[in-house]
């Protein structure tokens, strides 16, 4: 099924990307067009019966505002953070959302919009679907094997292997933070020394209070340190090489496990750029096969800032009767 073909544009998606700082709801369309945006903080650890009410009424605000331009949104599409059952749309223990466990989402969403399917999708699977079609992988036929990670507040990964993504026996495939890197370090997904505590958000904000406790602390705000890094501060780039040889050292074990073609980092890999990713670079030379590391390419999302967006669109995109729809204009069958 190729998702970047053109499509007639009056049907439209209701995309929701939740992260642990940020909560987007989009309108997009077939070929992944943001038609309109909004944006709220997500205050992860508040309860999520709390915070719900505000994401929903935004929704209905974005799918009104759809239909006073004479379109109409077909489907809820959403894009998070795992250990989640992505079928059943059910958040299991996702350590960037403490007050969102044991959430029934797709059910509380389905509830809220009985009139629209709801479509969950782990948010590094979302990512990698969103490169594959529309970013690193658009108009590339010998592309098989992409990797993404997020790096964002937390650090998951979509797998794509063979064209396909990955998501294994109980859909845990790419919770590649809780791997352990090292015996002692940074806290992350519970556990110290994880993948997730040296290269996230989280991560640069652990790092940076470990390297320089006088100036930054566990508490600090990770924008703080980030501007401190596009900045170009001397110790805040320090905290961005520390963190950037991490991250290459957890991408050599992808690449000697699963030989992709590319790798390609979103949020922050985007923001900082080089300053995380040369180091991550030389790092993964240094580790990994390097048969396996000269057919691999190390890229910022290819669809930048747009990608938390459109990987939001990407649960609900990738279905069939939805892309049917989308295709030929005509009506599908609500989904129990």
């Amino acid at each position: 099924m190729d998702l970047s073909e053109r499509l007639p544009g009056s049907l439209t998606i209701i995309g929701l990307d939740v992260g642990g700082t940020k909560t987007a709801v989009v309108e997009g369309s077939a070929q992944a067009e943001i038609l309109q945006r909004e944006e709220i903080a997500t205050e992860a650890a508040r309860p999520f019966d709390e915070t719900f009410p505000r994401i929903a009424e935004l929704m209905r605000k974005t799918i009104d505002a759809a239909r006073r331009s004479n379109r109409e949104v077909i489907a809820v599409s959403v894009s998070i953070g795992g250990p989640l059952k992505i079928a059943e749309g059910v958040l299991i223990d996702p350590p960037h959302l403490p007050g969102w466990r044991g959430v029934r989402l797709k059910e509380r969403l389905s509830q809220e919009f009985p009139n629209l399917p709801v479509f969950i999708e782990h948010d590094g699977n979302a990512g990698a679907l969103a490169e594959f079609h529309f970013g690193a992988g658009k108009g590339r036929d010998d592309l098989r094997h992409l990797v993404f990670l997020t790096f964002g507040t937390g650090l998951g990964a979509g797998l794509i292997v063979n064209g396909q993504v990955l998501r294994g026996a109980t859909d845990t495939a790419g919770e590649v933070g809780h791997l352990r890197l090292a015996w002692e370090g940074p806290v992350g997904f519970g556990k110290a020394g994880s993948w997730e505590g040296f290269a996230s958000g989280r991560g640069l904000v652990e790092l940076a209070s470990r390297m320089f406790p006088i100036r930054w602390s566990r508490e600090t705000p990770i924008r703080e340190v980030v501007a401190a890094m596009l900045a170009d501060d001397p110790q805040a780039l320090d905290v961005a090489a520390e963190a950037g040889k991490w991250m290459g050292r957890g991408m050599a074990l992808l690449v000697d496990t699963l030989n992709p073609q590319v790798i390609a980092l979103g949020s922050l890999a985007v923001a900082l750029g080089e300053r995380v990713l040369a180091p991550a670079r030389r790092a993964l030379a240094e580790e990994a096969l390097p048969q396996a590391v000269a057919a691999c390419e190390i890229v910022p999302a290819k669809l930048g800032r747009r990608i938390g967006d459109v990987a939001a669109l990407m649960a609900a995109l990738g279905d069939e009767e939805i892309h049917t729809r989308l295709r030929t204009g005509g009506k599908i069958q609500r989904r129990r």
